[in-house]
């Protein structure tokens, strides 16, 4: 059983049945690019490995590149969370009021898989470039989850992605990952599964 970690607004759309799909981006090395330059006969030396050539990358990512989560895989959603003594534990994405101490709040990286509530089975897992989504990934990846001005609902679905995505990463990062850079990414989909499903009980 793996790991993966969704913010609060995502779990939101998990718990709802409205995400069924994350995409992932995939971020290449400097042994990646010198590989595949070598592979092609390229002075790798002049070539930068933030940002190696577009063929270079589609080679690597069809032909070397593996996703880190398979079909099959079982995995375990990290979420913010924090441990009621002797009771358990509580989620921010399942509390309606927002007036909670911050400070209170464990990051989702650090959630053991004793403290999930959800759990997915992957059913699929491709690669493409990040602007390939269409209007339904859009929506898959749960991306109407709120209503009204602020989520600027006469957008679509894809417009309402790219916005979420690039507040997904961080502002240094996106000229390489944003969505104006449009990087490859995996495509990952899943179902949701209970716990027994998942740990076999």
């Amino acid at each position: 059983m793996k790991p993966i970690l969704f913010n609060t607004d995502m779990v939101k759309a998990i718990l709802e049945g409205r995400k069924t799909v994350t995409r992932r981006v995939i971020k290449f090395t400097v042994q990646d690019v010198y590989g595949a330059a070598c592979f092609h006969g390229l002075w790798y030396e002049t070539l930068n490995p933030a940002c190696p050539p577009d063929h270079l990358k589609e080679w690597y990512v069809k032909e070397v590149c593996r996703p880190r989560y398979q079909p099959g895989d079982i995995l375990y959603v990290r979420e913010t969370w924090t441990p009621l003594p002797g009771t358990g534990y509580m989620y921010r994405a399942s509390l309606e009021s927002q007036y909670i101490w911050k400070s209170m709040w464990s990051p989702s990286i650090h959630m053991p898989r004793e403290a999930a509530r959800l759990f997915l089975r992957v059913t699929g897992v491709r690669v493409e470039r990040l602007q390939d989504i269409d209007e339904e990934g859009a929506k898959a990846e749960g991306t109407n989850f709120r209503a009204g001005i602020e989520e600027k609902m006469w957008r679509s679905a894809v417009e309402r992605f790219a916005e979420i995505w690039d507040r997904t990463i961080k502002r240094s990062d996106r000229d390489l990952y944003g969505w104006a850079a449009n990087p490859w990414v995996w495509v990952i989909e899943f179902e949701r599964i209970t716990k027994e499903e998942a740990t076999g009980t």
